[in-house]
Formats: structure tokens, C-alpha cells, sequence
């Protein structure tokens, strides 16, 4: 009888399910993975056993990813020293090299081999493929402690996409493999650069038009004055809880690229806890998702 029940059970989750699989079927889905969650095996393997659910059931997903902590612990181990301006990292021509290798070489890769195992059929690539994006000199600002004026500081080679060509992206999905992407582009004036993985992924999302940008962070999405989910805002909504100091600290930046991303033409946007497991399944899946879900 248990037995039975467990198999009633299921059948009426997938029957639950079924509508919003129909909604997002042969859809582009973005999904922006980094943070602690990388550095978890575990959870790891879940992301990429979702991943490939995604694409057996008619999704068509797309891999952006980050990589700063093992970025660090990179230039560490060979001794270079990061420097950090405005909250983000100095890039030099020796951390630009390590950056490239890192993000494009050895976490591209993991990831790549995890999707596969678990069955899927991913390949891994970085802007630089094919001029899929491009990226021009990117400048920070940061106060200066004693006058408090803001200032422009050079970062060296880190970039803002400008141009997003998608022909490589679309031939990758065509041929029924599931894109991993690393954030690191050309620049018109020859230089490689590192660009914000967020960012990134809304340049993507925007010039693939998805149907969803996934977010996948450390905390379960925006949240009010009272430390609730907010699980729906529009670009209105979230402009103002900015303005009022509900949306504060890091959210602001995050929430920024999100609206962004509204903006080149996706559909929603998520924000949403990489630690909760299938997050990416509840979120595209389920009534009520597992986030907050940002629409223009």
C-alpha cells in the first residue's frame, strides 16, 4: 500500500508539473550559476542532473557561469596579489591570464563533465568563441575615505559587454547540446577581458531573447523590511524599493542587471537560492516558484 501510494504521489506531481513544462517547452532559459554553490559537491550534482531534466524535457537551457572565490584561490596559490577598487577586482595582465585559464579552462570544464554524467550533452565555451560577445574597457568608481568624493578608478581588464552575436549559441542548441558558458569576451582593441558573471548572463539572455533568466545566489531572492520573500515584483516595484532602502547592499547591483536584462527583451527574471535543492525545477515547474520572479 505504501508502494501505491508512492507511485500516486508521483504521478500526480508530474501531472502538476505538466502545464508549466508545456509552457517553457522548446523555450531559452538562461541560467546564471556561481557562488557557494559551485564549491559543493553535492549540490553541484543536483544542478547539473537539473540541468539536464531541463533539456530532456524540452527546454533548451543555457549555462552562464562564475567563479571568483576559485579565481582567488588561484592567484593565491601563485602568489599574485588581488587588489580590489570599488568592490571590484584589479584585473592586470598576470590576474587576466589566471582569470582566462580558471573560468575557461578548469570550471568550464567541471561543469561540462557533471551535466554529462548525469546525462546530458553539454559543451563548453566563453565569448571569445566565435566573437560571440564583445567587451570594452570597463571603469569603477569608489569614494575617497577622507573626502568622501567619488572618484573613477581604472580596473584594468575587466569589461561591459557591447555586442552580443548569438549565431554560435543558436548552432550549439540546433545540435542539441546544452552551452556552458564562461564570461570572459574580446575587446575590439585585441585585449581579453573578465566580465561580471551576472552581466554577463543578462547580455546573453537579452540578445537570446529567453523566456527566463535564472539567478541562482545565496540568499532566497528579494526580500521586504521584514526579512519575507517577495516573490513577484515588476521593474516599477523594484525601482522603488530601491529608492526607499528595502532593496539595499549587494541587491541593488544584482537587481540592477536583472531590470537590464528586462530591458534587452527577457521575459522574467529570478532570483533565487542555489542552495535550496532543484531550485531551478520548483522555480520553473511549481505555482508558486522558489524565488523572486522580476517582470517588466
Amino acid at each position: 500500500m505504501d508502494e501505491e501510494a508512492d507511485y500516486v504521489a508521483r504521478a500526480r506531481l508530474i501531472s502538476t508539473a505538466l502545464p508549466y513544462m508545456l509552457r517553457y517547452d522548446e523555450k531559452i532559459v538562461v541560467v546564471k550559476y556561481g557562488g557557494s554553490t559551485m564549491g559543493n559537491d553535492e549540490l553541484a550534482k543536483a544542478f547539473a542532473r537539473d540541468i539536464t531534466l531541463l533539456h530532456t524535457s524540452g527546454v533548451f537551457p543555457v549555462v552562464v557561469h562564475g567563479g571568483g572565490p576559485q579565481i582567488g584561490s588561484m592567484l593565491e596559490r601563485l602568489g599574485i596579489v588581488s587588489q580590489f577598487r570599488g568592490g571590484l577586482r584589479v584585473t592586470d595582465e598576470k590576474t587576466i591570464e589566471v582569470v582566462e585559464m580558471v573560468l575557461a579552462g578548469s570550471i568550464n570544464k567541471e561543469i561540462v563533465m557533471s551535466i554529462n554524467a548525469e546525462g546530458g550533452r553539454a559543451v563548453g565555451l566563453s565569448g571569445k568563441d566565435g566573437n560571440m560577445v564583445f567587451a570594452e574597457r570597463l571603469t569603477g568608481r569608489e569614494k575617497d575615505p577622507d573626502s568622501n568624493i567619488e572618484r573613477v578608478v581604472d580596473l584594468g581588464f575587466v569589461g561591459d559587454p557591447t555586442e552580443v552575436d548569438r549565431a554560435v549559441i543558436d548552432m550549439v542548441l540546433k545540435a542539441d547540446l546544452i552551452p556552458v558558458i564562461a564570461p570572459v569576451a574580446p575587446g575590439k582593441d585585441g585585449h581579453t577581458y573578465n566580465v561580471n558573471a551576472d552581466t554577463f548572463a543578462g547580455a546573453i539572455a537579452g540578445a537570446l531573447g529567453a523566456a527566463r533568466l535564472l539567478f541562482l545566489t545565496d540568499v532566497p531572492g528579494v526580500l521586504d523590511r521584514n526579512k519575507q520573500l517577495i516573490r513577484q515584483l515588476t521593474v516599477k516595484e523594484a525601482k522603488a524599493l530601491i529608492a526607499d532602502g528595502t532593496i539595499s547592499g549587494g541587491m541593488i547591483p544584482k537587481v540592477e542587471t536583472c531590470i537590464e536584462a528586462l530591458e534587452r527583451g527577457v521575459e522574467g527574471v529570478v532570483i533565487l537560492n542555489g542552495k535550496t535543492p532543484h531550485a531551478v525545477l520548483l522555480e520553473l515547474f511549481t505555482e508558486l516558484g522558489a524565488g523572486t520572479l522580476i517582470t517588466p
